[in-house]
């Protein structure tokens, strides 16, 4: 793992240390890997969705066997990465 150093007014620090205690987090580093992997969910939504209304706007066409074979792939190997929370 790399580290890499911020500078936060103490405002945010003391925002952050705030958050941490209320919602059970180890350190800021954790609070702050949270709110990353928080914003790359929200811009991958956002690429799906635009992906989603292109597909939608474009030409109909006609699906085979083997574009659905390889949507399931793709699909079964996203959820692979997928860590199953309560």
């Amino acid at each position: 793992m790399i580290t890499m150093n911020i500078s936060l007014p103490e405002e945010m620090k003391a925002f952050i240390e705030t958050r941490i205690a209320a919602e059970g987090y180890a350190s800021a580093s954790e609070y702050l890997r949270a709110l990353i992997r928080d914003a790359q969910k929200r811009q991958a939504k956002q690429e799906l969705e635009a992906k989603l209304l292109e597909g939608l706007e474009g030409p109909a066409v006609e699906m085979t066997r083997e574009d659905w074979d390889s949507m399931r792939r793709e699909a079964l190997e996203g959820l692979a990465g997928e860590a199953i929370r309560p």
